[in-house]
Order: C-alpha cells, then structure tokens, then sequence
C-alpha cells in the first residue's frame, strides 16, 4: 500500500501507475476522504478533551448539574461521529488498497503483455529432429499419471512417479545447497558483477506453512484475484498461491535491526491455485496446475539496498538455469504485467523444444515498502530510526516447468532423457533417466 502523503506528493507519478498498470481509481475520492477522516477526527479529539476536563472538575465534590448536561451532549455527539469517523476511515483503507504501486524509470510502459520486451537471449537452441513434448514423454515412461489422478482429485492434477521423482529431489538438492552455501553465493555475485554492491549472505532454507490467514495474505496484497485462491470452508484460512505468501509475511509486525539486513529465505512448499481462466489452455501435460511445487526467494532489505538485491535474485535466477545449461531469454516485463504491489518485474522464458517456443520459469518481483507498510515490517537503523523495510521476491525453480525444460532439452530419440551434469552427483552419478 502505498503512503497518502507520497500520493499527495507524487500525484502524477500515481495516476500514471494506475494508468499504466490498467486499474480505474479515483484519486480525488481517496483525497477527499482523507481530508475528511482528519478534521472529524480533529473533531472527535477536541470532544474527547472536553469531555476529560468535565471529568476533571466533576471528581470529589456534587456534580455541577450544568456540568452532568455538557457531559451528556459531549457522550451523545461522539456517539454520532465515532462510527462516522469509523465508517470513513474503512472506506479510505477499501480505496487506499486499490492503489498499485509506482515502477521504476526503467520499466517499459505498456497496456498489455504484448508490450514486454526481450532484453537478452541465452544459450543455443538444440538441434533435435522431431522433439516430443514433455507430456509425451512422461506418459510413455510411466512418469506423468493425469488419468488416475483426474479420477481421485479431479482436472489439472497429476501423479509424479519413478526416475520424474527423482528428478525433482535432485534439482531441489542442488538449489539447497547452492543457495546456502556462501561460496556460491560469492560466485553469483561475481557472474553479474555485483561485487561490493550486494550481501553475500547466504540463503536459510525454510519449510513454511501451506496455509495463511486472511489478514495475512491480504496484507502481502497476494489475496487477489481471489477466485484463483483455494480457501479452507468455515476458516479465515487460504491454501498459499506459492512461498513467497507465507514468507514475505512471517516477520509481519515485527522489527529488524539494521546489522542483520538482508535477511534471506529459500523456501519450498507445495502451492495450489484454481488457475481461474485458463481451462482450455494448456490442458496437455502439466504446465498449468492447480498444485505445484516451487523453491521461492524471499528476502528483506533496506531502501538503499533494495533495488541491487533485486538484480541480484535475476542473477541467481540465470545461474541456476545456466548451471543446468538450459537456453533462455531474460523479459523486461511491462507495466500492465509487473503486477499491482510490483515495482519492477522480470522473467526469465526457458526454450521448450516440444513446443517449438519460449515458455516462462521464473519471475523477480521488486516491491519496494509497498508490502511492509500494511504488514508493519520495519528495520531500526543504526542511528535508532525505524523505516519500512523493502521485500522483494523471485523464483528459484517452478519444479514442474523446469523439469519440463530438462526432459525436453535433454531428450534422446528413444525416449530417454539425459541428466545434467550438475544433477549427476544428486542422482548416484547416472546420466541417462
């Protein structure tokens, strides 16, 4: 969310956000309703103060009768502009919450995803004579079971069984102890020249909780578009969208102090989302689940760190998928596609030679303090200040999708798939699934 006095200050900057992001707002609703809220308030204060020094005069002698009669209007005018002020503050927040986030200078203005623009490209495409795709694959070797799984939990679901298992453990092996070893982490930094400008602190590996509350998630902003979200019947709890919902707000309310920033997670869960909308989309293989896992990158940062942390989570990204030597494209995400609460947006596409196309693995999300302010996240500087602290978020690996991207790229005629040589080690040494 963002901060009234910033609208008030940067209003063009605000209408061009709202604007380039495609959302219909009425700044002047959410002025005018601020202005209101603060002189009832001032108003509601000044009866307050009255009321305190009638009490005052009143205590350890007869109540003045004059007296009882001011106390009595005092009681009945806050009795009708306390659930006024009430009423108004609510639609404030309702309007405030509405309001996406600025984005950086360089993000590209535009009003659809047509207008995100390819920044690099990476890697050679293999040369394979009539790819299959992952789906094919997967079925022929006893891998990938829609069918079975359409019987128990319904479309959009599928069983993972055999050498795909593995498959999958050893690629969150790797990212595990790549990500939290600070070696590693060193390296990457090196790879993008981000020596001396970022932390070169490891990642903590976190387990978190599949589930959140509402406050919570509407707090991280992530709750919406809520028909894509799973809720638990009769309980103000939701099934997380990815990690990042539930590590983004554990610190909610809670304050760092400025020697431990930043502060990193690694997280892997299990994620569900409806994907409202895309029935008829990829309904082949499983790119588009209702369940999925995924390792997340989380991390907390001060506002003059936040931004290079950010570029930093991009240049993990492209060494984990240049370690598993897979081509790709880096995509400057427009402003209609960075998202709401984002201020700048990235994804990285994956060759998918089943497809004949670039398809999306990960995004980097840079949020600035849009999120910390409704989750009163802050940081205490070092000269005793308390500020927002800045979030930003980015996929480590969508599991699913990228190991799509393996056993497309690696594909043998005969169906069998090779093992990147960085997975080797976690898979007993064997090169060929």
């Amino acid at each position: 969310m963002l901060d009234i006095n910033f609208i008030r200050a940067n209003r063009q900057k605000v209408e061009d956000a709202i604007h380039n992001k495609v959302y219909d707002i009425d700044l002047d609703e959410i002025l005018r309703l601020d202005d209101e809220r603060k002189e009832l308030s001032r108003e509601i204060d000044a009866l307050r103060q009255e009321r305190n020094q009638i009490s005052a005069q009143m205590k350890g002698g007869k109540p003045d009768p004059k007296l009882i009669e001011q106390g009595k209007e005092l009681k009945t005018q806050l009795a009708e502009k306390e659930p006024k002020l009430a009423e108004i503050e609510k639609s404030f927040i309702d309007l405030l919450k509405q309001v996406p986030n600025v984005y950086e200078d360089d993000v590209p203005v535009g009003l659809t995803e047509d207008d995100n623009q390819v920044a690099e490209v990476c890697g050679e495409i293999p040369q394979i004579k009539n790819p299959k795709n992952h789906y094919e694959i997967g079925q022929a070797r006893g891998w990938i079971d829609k069918e079975r799984a359409s019987k128990v939990a319904g479309a959009r679901f599928a069983y993972i069984k055999g050498d795909m298992v593995k498959l999958q453990m050893a690629i969150v092996n790797f990212v595990m102890n790549s990500l939290s070893d600070e070696a590693t982490i060193k390296e990457i930094i090196k790879s993008r020249g981000l020596e001396g400008q970022v932390s070169e602190k490891p990642f903590t590996i976190v387990l978190p909780p599949l589930m959140l509350r509402t406050e919570m998630y509407d707090a991280m902003d992530r709750l919406e578009p809520r028909e894509d979200r799973y809720k638990i019947e009769g309980e103000e709890l939701w099934l997380q969208g990815s990690a990042e919902h539930v590590l983004g707000s554990m610190h909610a309310g809670e304050i760092f102090e400025e020697k431990e920033m930043p502060v990193r997670y690694l997280g892997y869960a299990t994620s569900f989302r409806q994907e409202a909308g895309t029935y008829g989309k990829d309904m082949e293989g499983i790119i588009r689940m209702h369940q999925f896992d995924k390792l997340e990158m989380e991390s907390f940062s001060t506002k003059e760190t936040s931004r290079k942390e950010h570029e930093f989570f991009i240049a993990v990204q492209r060494w984990l998928v240049e370690q598993l030597e897979l081509p790709y494209r880096v995509i400057r995400k427009c402003t209609f596609d960075i998202g709401k609460p984002d201020a700048r947006g990235i994804d990285i596409e994956v060759w998918l030679p089943g497809q004949d196309k670039y398809r999306e693995t990960h995004t980097a999300d840079y949020m600035t303090d849009y999120q910390s302010r409704r989750l009163q996240t802050r940081v205490r500087r070092d000269n005793g200040d308390l500020e927002l602290v800045h979030t930003n978020d980015a996929t480590a690996f969508a599991l699913g999708r990228i190991m799509i991207a393996i056993i497309e790229n690696y594909q043998n005629p005969d169906m069998t798939i090779r093992v990147p040589k960085v997975l080797q080690k976690y898979l007993d040494g064997k090169e060929i699934l």
